[in-house]
């Protein structure tokens, strides 16, 4: 398919995406992986170099803005129920999943691992686009979570480095790199735009692309990937921004109309429903140990912490797409589970990504009190 047909039926998909989201009352994300899977096997698109860039660039951008959201000061006084909720979020389905994949599946040893870890992930950048769209992004509840998943993603980065990873000077660079960048941007980036924000070209936004493009370089010169250091930038920024909420409106307007919407089609594209017919059963089978794995291990604490939107918030904690998608393509591309495997683990991420999150927006949203609210609409007001 010519290029110029690619990019104009995935706009149209887009564009119908945001008006069935509107009508339907479900997340926008959630309609735009569904998009990408009828983009993939009914049209045959499967990607393109400049549609791979996006998404990839949007899977990023979509995780300093999560990072961004993060209140400092909740994340320290709420420091304990964040690596309770994060840790068993991370280590309950870890483990659940890689003994299915090995005595019901019959996975080899190192393949069983790969499933535990793509499966054992919340998807940061599907958390963080539902909390906006329902603006519990600015309530405790939803900085709790987006805090709780930021650990659970570390354990799934952590795992993978540990068990497969083999690092060497480029991978210790990308971290000393890294490190310097973040310790460096709360202390520049501040003062350059108080001299060059607030104006129509938009210098500021400019600088923050530009940085984090050079994430994106030095990940891939270090053989690793950007998300963790992007996310732990846009965290240390955040006071920033609470600062700057016009700022931080205007780049959701950019995120979220032009570029993160390429990020969810792209996974829905890679899903392949004809390799997956004769391996529905175990597909299946995969989906229902993750949530459940997720539900045994989140739900208790969920409880004792947020008992108003306990039910939410382990459904939420039980999405996957960027960490798992990585992940799955990791393992392929080491050779250590094949192409119908891959493919097997690529359709339980975004199952897991759509089931939970439209079960959560339809029956469990928590709803915002008066005093939310008034909180939610004083904070726009202040960045019109």
């Amino acid at each position: 398919m010519e290029p110029l047909a690619v990019a104009a039926l995935v706009a149209a998909s887009i564009c119908l995406a945001s008006v069935v989201a509107v009508e339907w009352a479900v997340s926008v994300a959630i309609v735009e992986i569904l998009a990408g899977v009828a983009a993939g096997n009914v049209f045959g698109i499967h990607g393109a170099p400049w549609l791979d860039f996006l998404a990839q660039f949007g899977g990023v951008l979509l995780t300093f803005l999560a990072g961004a959201e993060v209140d400092p000061g909740l994340l320290r006084s709420k420091l304990k129920p964040s690596l309770l909720l994060g840790g068993v979020s991370f280590l309950f389905p870890f483990l659940a999943t890689a003994a299915f994949a090995a005595y019901v599946a019959h996975w080899t040893p190192r393949a069983s691992l790969i499933a535990g870890v793509a499966l054992s992930t919340t998807s940061l950048a599907v958390v963080y686009a539902v909390l906006v769209e329902t603006r519990l992004n600015a309530t405790e509840i939803g900085k709790l979570i987006m805090a709780a998943t930021f650990v659970t993603d570390i354990g799934t980065a952590l795992a993978l480095s540990l068990l497969f990873a083999q690092p060497g000077w480029a991978t210790a660079a990308f971290i000393v790199a890294s490190t310097l960048v973040i310790l460096i941007a709360p202390r520049v980036l501040p003062r350059v735009f108080e001299r060059y924000g607030a104006r129509v070209i938009e210098p500021e936004i400019k600088l923050l692309f530009a940085i984090l493009f050079g994430f994106m370089l030095l990940a891939s010169l270090g053989k690793s990937h950007a998300v963790l250091p992007v996310f732990v930038l846009g965290l240390v920024l955040a006071p920033m921004f609470h600062r700057h909420r016009e700022l931080q409106r205007k780049l959701r307007v950019v995120a979220f109309g032009a570029i993160t919407p390429f990020f969810f089609i792209k996974g829905g594209m890679n899903v392949s429903l004809g390799s997956l017919g004769p391996q529905l059963g175990l597909v299946l089978g995969f989906l229902a140990v993750k949530l459940a794995a997720k539900t045994v291990g989140v739900f208790p604490l969920a409880r004792v912490h947020m008992p108003g939107a306990a039910i939410y918030t382990t459904l939420l904690m039980s999405t996957g797409l960027t960490f798992g998608t990585i992940s799955s393509m990791y393992g392929l591309q080491a050779g250590l589970i094949d192409r119908v495997q891959f493919s097997m683990l690529l359709a339980v991420v975004i199952g897991s990504a759509v089931v939970p999150t439209l079960i959560a927006q339809r029956w469990f949203a928590p709803r915002l009190t008066s005093a939310e609210q008034e909180e939610v609409l004083a904070r726009e007001e202040e960045s019109m």
